[in-house]
C-alpha cells in the first residue's frame, strides 16, 4: 500500500510538470448513437426496441465516484439498491418488486452476457459481490422488465450486464487512487489493441489495499482482480477466449445504534458519542481469531479480518459466425467460485451496565456482577460507566453474533447458443431467435456462529468483554457468551445442492416502416438434488480451546446434526413470455408497449421453513415458481443532444422466501404501479443525466399474516431520483451527482418509518496534459445519515432508581463522506 501512495504522489507531481497540451474541445457523447445488446435478440437502438435500458458508460462510472457496485446502481432510474452493508450482501430490486429479503432475486447480473451466479439471491454471495468495476469495464447495460423474462432465466425483474473492453482501440491506461480521509489505496492497469492477421486482445485488472471507508482498526480491503480476453476476428463473426481471476477482501458493515427519540412516525435518530455511525466499523483490531465447530463438529478458527473473502476463478469462450445466412452465437463459461464470510452480523446494542446485568443474570441467575477488559491494552481492567460519566462517551455494550460461512463451492457452469436469421416478409423483414441455455450450480456453504459481548469504540477499537459473577467466577471466555447465534436459535445450517437449469427460447420480431413488433418465449425446467443439515436439538458441553476445562460459554455449543441430513430433491417448470410493440413517431420519437410473464425460483430460500416433504420434494410446488406480471408503455425521444425515456409500469408478484433477519417465512402477493422518467442533455458545455420512479406497491395479499394484507412493502419508498449535473471544458469538468428517496416503511407492519434523504457525490477533474487527467471524487459530499433500514427501538427497563434508560435503535446507514483523488494515464 506504502508503495502505491508513493508511486501516486510521484506521478501527480511529474504531472505538474508536463507542458500544457490540451485537446481544441471536449468530445461529448452523442447518446442517439448508443446499441444495447442485453435482453435483445440482436443488437439494436433502443428506438426500435420495447424495453425500458439504460446504459453507464466508462466516463459516469469514474466520475460518479462509487464506492462499490451496490453503490454504482444507485444512480440507475428504477433501481433500488441497499449499498449500507458495504460492497456485498446487499439488496436489489427494480421498479416496486418485493426486496422481502437480501440479495437481487428477481435480477440478473451478467458479466458480458452471461450470469455471474445463476441465482441472485443465494445468501453471502449474491452475483453483484462477485463483480468489480475497473479499467476493463467498457459500459454497464440495464434493462428493466421486458424482455428481460424471456433472454435470461430468473430474471423477471431485469438484466445488468458488466460488459467488458475486447482490444478494438489500440492503447491502454493506468490509474492510481489514494482515499484523501480514509486509508486505501488503489492501482488499476488495462492494456489492449490489435495483434495482427486478425487478432486482437485486451486484459487488465486492479490491486488495492487499506481499512476501506470505515474505520476498522486493520486493512480490511486487500486483493484485486486480473481480466483478459483474446479475440480472432473471422470477417463473418469472431471466436473469443476470455478468463477472469478474482481474490477480494472487503469488510461487511452491520446495523449500528442510534439513540432513539421522537414518533416512529416521525423519528429523531442521534449519533452516539465516541462511535461514528457513518465511519466506524464493529469490527475490531482486538476482535480477530474465534473457535467454531464445523459442518462435521470439528474445532476450528476463523479469522474476523477475511471479512467477505471471495474468490473466482472463470475461464470462458465466446463466438459468433455467419452460417449460411443464419447468424449463430455461443457463449460457455465456467467459474469455480469459493470464500469465506466472517463479520459481525445481526448485532443488538444496550447500556453496559444493563448488559452485564443481562448477561449474568441469564447465566448465574444473579445480579451484581462485573466486566472486565478480556483482550487489548486495558485486559484485565474493570469496566466502570455511569449516567454521568459513560464508558467511551456512550455507555453502550455491542452484542455482536459473528457469523462464519465457509462457501466451499459456488461453482457454476453456464452456456447458451442462439441462432438468428433475418427473413424479408412483404414490406418488411422478420427476426426469427431461437436457442438453448443451460447451467449448473452448486451451493455449498455453512453457516457457523458465536456470540460475543464488547464495548463500542471507534477507530477499530472495540475490544470483548468478560462477565465476572460477584463470587468472580468467569462466564465468558475472550467475550464470547454462547457458541451459538444467541438472538436467533437453530441459526446454524449447512447445504449442499446441485442446481440444473435447462431453458430453450425463442422470438419473433416484424419491422415494417414504422413499426416494429416483437414476442418472446422461455421454458424454464430446473431442479436441485443434494442435502441440507440443521443443529441438534439443545446444547452440548465441549471443551472448544482444549484447555481441559469447560468453561461456563462452552456448556453452550451448539453442533450440527450430521448423521441426519435432510434430502433436497425437488423439480420445477414454468413459461415466461413477453411481447411488444414499437411505433416510430417521427425519426427521433417513439411509442412503445409490452406485456410480459416471468418467473424464478428461490434455491436456497426454500430448504428450511417447511417447504420441503421428508424425502425432499416439495409440499407445494407453487413454492418454486415466483412469478411476475408486468405491463409497460411509454415514450422514447433522441437526438444528438437530448434523450429522454418516460414509462408507465404495472406489476404482480408472488414472493416465496425467507427472511433471515427476522427468522420467518414469507408467502405474498405483491401489487406495484408507477411511472419512470430518464433523460439526458448536452448543450455545449454543460451536460446533465437525470431520472426519477415514482411507485405505488403494496402487500396484495399475505398469505401467512393476513393482518399484513393492503401494507406497503418494506423499505420501498413512493420516489427514487437521480441528477447529475456537470460543466465539461477543455482542461477541467466538474460536477455532482444526487440520488435521493422520500420516506418509507422499515418493516411490512407500516408503523417505523425510515426517514427521506439525499445523498450528494461530486467531482472535480483537471486535464493538466493531453491523456493525463486528475480526478478528485467525494462520496456522500455532506455526510448525510441515509439509512437503507431501521430495526424496532429497544427501551430499557427503569433501573434501580427508577429512571428509564435511554432508548436505542439499529439503523443500517450509507457510509458517510469519502474523499479519494485517482490520476489516470491514457496510452
Amino acid at each position: 500500500m506504502r508503495i502505491i501512495r508513493l508511486l501516486f504522489l510521484t506521478t501527480a507531481a511529474s504531472a505538474l510538470m508536463v507542458p500544457t497540451v490540451v485537446t481544441a474541445e471536449a468530445t461529448p457523447r452523442a447518446p442517439s448513437n448508443d446499441t444495447v445488446s442485453t435482453g435483445v435478440a440482436r443488437a439494436r437502438n433502443p428506438l426500435d426496441s420495447a424495453t425500458s435500458t439504460s446504459v453507464l458508460h466508462e466516463e459516469d462510472i469514474e466520475r460518479l465516484g462509487a464506492r462499490g457496485v451496490g453503490d454504482l446502481l444507485r444512480d440507475v432510474p428504477g433501481l433500488r439498491s441497499d449499498a449500507a452493508a458495504g460492497e456485498g450482501n446487499g439488496t436489489l430490486t427494480v421498479r416496486g418488486l418485493p426486496a422481502a429479503s437480501s440479495g437481487a432475486k428477481f435480477i440478473q447480473v451478467q458479466e458480458d452476457g452471461l450470469p455471474v451466479l445463476e441465482f441472485g439471491d443465494i445468501f453471502g454471495a449474491a452475483g453483484v459481490d462477485l463483480v468489480r468495476t475497473d479499467l476493463m469495464l467498457s459500459q454497464v447495460e440495464v434493462i428493466r422488465g421486458g424482455s428481460a423474462s424471456t433472454f435470461a432465466s430468473n430474471s423477471p425483474g431485469g438484466v445488468i450486464n458488466f460488459i467488458s473492453k475486447s482490444g478494438e482501440v489500440q492503447g491502454g491506461a493506468v490509474a492510481l487512487s489514494s482515499g484523501l480521509d480514509y486509508r486505501s489505496s488503489r492501482a488499476d492497469v488495462t492494456y489492449g489493441g490489435p495483434l495482427g492477421n486478425g487478432w486482437r486482445f485486451q486484459a487488465g485488472g486492479f490491486f488495492r489495499q487499506g481499512q476501506g471507508p470505515r474505520r476498522t482498526g486493520f486493512d480490511a480491503q486487500k486483493g484485486g482482480q486480473f481480466k483478459f480476453n483474446v479475440t480472432h476476428d473471422l470477417g463473418s463473426g469472431y471466436v473469443r477466449l476470455y478468463g477472469k481471476y478474482l481474490n477480494d477482501r472487503t469488510p461487511f458493515y452491520d446495523v449500528v445504534p442510534f439513540f432513539y427519540g421522537g414518533t416512529e412516525d416521525r423519528p429523531k435518530l442521534g449519533r452516539v458519542k465516541g462511535f461514528d455511525v457513518l465511519h466506524d466499523a464493529l469490527s475490531s483490531r482486538y476482535l480477530r481469531d474465534f473457535l467454531v465447530l464445523d459442518r462435521r463438529n470439528n474445532v476450528i478458527s476463523a479469522d474476523l479480518r477475511d471479512g467477505q473473502h471471495l474468490r473466482d476463478r472463470s475461464v470462458g469462450v465466446e463466438a459468433q459466425f455467419d452460417l449460411g445466412g443464419w447468424l449463430v452465437q455461443e457463449r460457455l463459461r465456467y467459474a469455480g467460485i469459493n470464500g469465506v464470510v466472517t463479520t459481525p452480523y445481526t448485532s443488538a446494542y444496550s447500556e453496559i451496565n444493563d448488559g452485564v446485568d443481562y448477561v449474568t443474570s441469564g447465566l448465574d441467575h444473579s445480579l451484581g456482577g462485573a466486566a472486565i477488559y478480556a483482550v487489548g491494552p486495558r485486559a484485565g481492567q474493570r469496566l466502570v460507566s455511569s449516567r454521568a460519566q459513560p464508558l467511551n462517551g456512550n455507555g453502550l455494550s455491542a452484542g455482536l453474533v459473528l457469523l462464519d460461512m465457509p462457501i466451499n463451492s459456488y461453482d457454476d457452469v453456464t452456456n447458451e447458443v442462439r441462432i438468428s436469421r433475418r427473413f424479408d416478409v412483404g414490406a418488411g423483414e422478420v427476426t426469427a431467435t431461437g436457442g438453448l441455455y443451460t447451467a449448473r450450480q452448486t451451493i455449498d456453504r455453512d453457516l457457523f456462529w458465536v456470540t460475543v459481548l464488547t464495548d463500542l469504540r471507534g477507530n477499530g477499537l472495540s475490544a470483548p468483554i468478560d462477565m465476572l459473577t460477584q463470587r468472580g467466577k468467569r462466564l465468558t471466555d475472550n467475550g464470547i457468551i454462547t457458541y451459538d447465534n444467541a438472538f436467533r436459535r437453530g441459526a446454524r445450517r449447512s447445504v449442499q445442492t446441485d442446481n440444473s437449469v435447462n431453458a430453450p427460447f425463442a422470438s419473433l420480431n416484424y419491422h415494417a416502416g414504422r413499426m416494429s413488433i416483437g414476442g418472446s418465449v422461455r421454458y424454464d425446467h430446473g431442479s436441485a438434488n443434494g442435502q441440507a443439515w440443521g443443529p441438534e436439538a439443545g446444547y452440548v458441553r465441549l471443551d472448544i480451546d482444549r484447555n481441559g476445562i469447560v468453561s461456563a460459554p462452552e456448556e453452550r455449543v451448539q453442533t450440527t446434526d450430521f448423521q441426519k441430513s435432510a434430502p433436497v430433491s425437488y423439480s420445477y417448470q414454468y413459461l415466461s413470455y413477453s411481447t411488444g410493440i414499437t411505433y416510430r413517431v417521427i425519426e427521433s420519437l417513439a411509442a412503445f408497449a409490452r406485456y410480459s410473464r416471468g418467473a424464478r425460483t428461490p434455491a436456497t430460500r426454500l430448504l428450511f421453513h417447511g417447504e420441503l416433504n421428508r424425502d425432499g420434494s416439495l409440499r407445494n410446488k407453487a413454492a418454486a415458481v415466483n412469478s411476475v406480471r408486468q405491463a409497460e408503455a411509454g415514450a422514447k425521444f433522441r437526438t444528438e443532444k437530448v434523450a429522454l425515456n418516460l414509462t408507465g409500469f404495472w406489476a404482480t408478484t408472488f414472493d416465496d422466501n425467507y427472511d433471515l433477519i427476522r427468522s420467518r417465512p414469507i408467502q405474498r402477493d405483491y401489487l406495484a404501479r408507477g411511472a419512470e422518467f430518464e433523460g439526458s442533455l448536452r448543450l455545449g458545455i454543460l451536460g446533465i443525466r437525470a431520472g426519477a420512479t415514482y411507485t405505488n406497491a403494496k402487500i396484495d395479499k399475505d398469505y401467512l399474516d393476513p393482518t399484513l394484507t393492503g401494507h406497503a412493502p418494506r423499505a420501498q419508498p413512493r420516489l427514487i431520483f437521480q441528477a447529475s449535473p456537470e460543466i465539461d471544458l477543455p482542461r477541467l469538468a466538474f460536477g455532482a451527482t444526487f440520488i435521493g428517496a422520500t420516506r418509507s416503511f422499515a418493516q411490512e407492519e407500516n408503523r417505523l418509518v425510515i426517514p427521506a434523504a439525499m445523498t450528494t457525490n461530486a467531482f472535480f477533474e483537471v486535464r493538466p496534459a493531453d491523456r493525463l487527467r486528475v480526478t478528485v471524487t467525494a462520496s456522500n459530499l455532506f455526510d448525510t445519515v441515509a439509512l437503507a433500514g431501521l430495526d424496532t427501538p429497544w427501551r430499557p427497563e427503569q433501573d434501580s432508581q427508577g429512571k428509564e434508560g435511554t432508548p436505542l435503535i439499529y439503523a443500517r446507514p450509507l457510509t458517510g463522506r469519502t474523499i479519494a483523488t485517482t490520476l489516470k494515464v491514457d496510452f
